[in-house]
Parts: C-alpha cells; sequence; structure tokens
C-alpha cells in the first residue's frame, strides 16, 4: 500500500476524520480529486508545500496520512509543468529518486473514505519553501502577479520593487 499526505486546513481536520477527503472539482483536465504528497523518509520532502499553501492565509496545517493501493492510477508531476498517470507505488518511486524531488506533487483522482486514513498529525508550520522551491535566499518578486496583497512584508517588498523599477 502507498502512503501518501494531504496537507489540509486545522478547522477541516473534524470532518476528515468523520468522512475522509473530499474530491474537489477537477481542472486543466483532470478529474475530480485533490493534491497529495507522497510519503518519504526525508520529512521535509513529503511536508514540503506547508509554507507555500499557508501563504493562502490558513494559519495551521495539519497532515493527513492515508494508503491506497499500490496498482491504483494517480497523476505525479512539477508543479510548473503537465502531471503524467501512472500507479501509486510509481508515483513514490519518480519522487524517491529524482534528483531535485522539490516542486513534485501527486493528484489523487477521487475520494480517500475515512478507512483509508491511517492518522492525521500537527506539524511544525515553519517546513517548506514558498513562492517556488528554489527561492531560499533570493530576493522575492514584488511586482503584483508574484506578491500578493496582504502577505507578510509584502508592502516593502512591493515598494523596494517599485524603485528599482524607477
Amino acid at each position: 500500500m502507498a502512503t501518501f499526505v494531504h496537507l489540509t486546513p486545522e478547522k477541516n481536520i473534524k470532518s476528515i476524520q468523520r468522512t475522509g477527503i473530499k474530491a474537489a472539482n477537477g481542472q486543466n483536465g483532470y478529474p475530480d480529486g485533490f493534491f497529495a504528497q507522497a510519503v518519504t523518509p526525508n520529512f521535509y520532502i513529503s511536508h514540503q508545500w506547508l509554507r507555500e499553501l499557508k501563504r493562502g492565509g490558513q494559519r495551521t496545517l495539519c497532515g493527513v496520512y492515508f494508503r491506497i493501493p499500490d496498482d491504483e492510477m494517480v497523476w505525479v508531476g512539477h508543479y510548473n509543468q503537465s502531471l503524467v498517470q501512472v500507479s501509486a507505488a510509481e508515483a513514490i518511486g519518480i519522487i524517491l529518486h529524482h534528483d531535485s524531488p522539490l516542486g513534485y506533487q501527486v493528484y489523487i483522482p477521487r475520494c480517500v473514505v475515512a478507512k483509508e486514513i491511517i492518522r492525521v498529525s500537527h506539524l511544525p508550520q515553519n517546513i517548506g519553501w514558498r513562492y517556488y522551491p528554489e527561492a531560499h535566499g533570493q530576493e522575492p518578486c514584488g511586482c503584483p502577479i508574484c506578491l500578493r496583497r496582504g502577505e507578510i512584508k509584502s508592502r516593502g517588498i512591493r515598494e523596494e520593487w517599485e524603485n528599482k523599477m524607477k
């Protein structure tokens, strides 16, 4: 059985424990489903999306760990590339054996019922990357597309960017 983790706001945990993880409406040609990440021996890789997802305004995200059959078909790929359809076991192998697995994601094309959930965990809230996987140590872009209004320190970053553009 392949093990994955789905990161979700803490407020959703009771509902997920009761009914499972619901599939969202599919977009860009993908069927209804949700995003998850393969559970690997590297805790950082398995939970790399946490800080980026927190940019959406959630204060506390939790991990919902679940198992699906190894031969079940899922979609896997880098966030800014097309996803490919492979078995769950192959998806884990792709992430484990890639030179740089940061930015990879798995799309589960169905709901996960409560029986498939093996545990729910509160996570440290400072894991992962923001903006893009290689962003650490580089100046953030202050353009209105990259920097959303209301983000932490966004006004200063935007003002600095506008001064550089003059």
